[in-house]
């Protein structure tokens, strides 16, 4: 990479390989679901995020799984939902599965 001059403003390159994060979509947005993103996943109080941890432990889910199924379908998971919680740890097989040798 090049380095600017002394005289620079330090704003965005004028190139073509500049792209902003949105990338070609629409900014506005990019910026709704990025803002919405910060709101779900802000950080719980320390209580709620024992909690959580210690029931994803339980289950042999990570603390991300199961926050992940609270924030999409409103689940508390319990040891009742063995089928819903082995459908997760599939899942995670198969996310795994590619960037494993053969």
């Amino acid at each position: 990479m090049k380095r600017p001059s002394r005289t620079h403003n330090g704003g965005p390159p004028l190139d073509d390989d500049h792209r902003p994060p949105w990338g070609k979509g629409d900014a506005h947005r990019f910026l709704h679901w990025q803002r919405a993103y910060r709101v779900a996943w802000k950080p719980p109080s320390h209580d709620v995020a024992l909690m959580r941890l210690e029931r994803a432990e339980r289950l042999g889910l990570t603390y991300r799984e199961y926050t992940l199924e609270i924030l999409e379908r409103g689940i508390h998971l319990q040891a009742e939902d063995a089928e819903r919680v082995a459908a997760i740890k599939a899942n995670r097989r198969k996310k795994r599965a590619p960037s494993q040798p053969p």
